[in-house]
């Protein structure tokens, strides 16, 4: 009796966890997908040059940080350095990211709440200020929130 009792715990034990991992793994997909979205819309904002917009993919938090040539920290403070060093179309030019690679970390069961994304950019434009760089590479640290995914440190070089 005992033994079959726990045969039965065992059996469950396994299929909740084939549920769990089997479920984790659908969520990964649409929160990938989630991500990379938001990526893209911030391409195609930069693009219009539409620095609002392409900072929606960021938290409005004084939290959030960006780390480049110096450490801002804070959505304002961000957003103040996107407008100076880029104050022109020209000098915002035609943005791409490529090798995009997305981790997000498990929680066990539960849904991821954090990913890693790293990746490269490139800048194709005609005029420079502030910002000189058209290539470089980037590791961005995403959390999903009440908003969903949002870059909460960016570092790029």
């Amino acid at each position: 009796m005992k033994r079959s009792r726990l045969l039965i715990y065992f059996v469950l034990m396994i299929a909740v966890s084939a549920c769990c991992v089997s479920a984790q793994a659908v969520d990964n997909s649409a929160d990938q997908a989630a991500i990379r979205a938001a990526i893209k819309a911030q391409s195609d904002a930069w693009n219009r040059a539409d620095i609002p917009t392409f900072m929606q993919a960021y938290e409005d938090s004084p939290d959030t940080t960006f780390i480049g040539k110096t450490l801002r920290k804070g959505y304002q403070p961000i957003l103040q350095r996107y407008k100076q060093s880029y104050t022109s179309r020209e000098q915002m030019g035609t943005l791409t990211f490529s090798d995009l690679d997305i981790r997000l970390l498990p929680t066990g069961c539960d849904k991821s709440e954090v990913a890693l994304v790293t990746g490269k950019f490139h800048l194709d434009r005609s005029a420079h200020g502030e910002a000189t760089k058209d290539d470089g590479i980037f590791s961005l640290v995403w959390r999903k929130g009440p908003h969903g995914w949002k870059i909460i440190l960016d570092h790029t070089s």
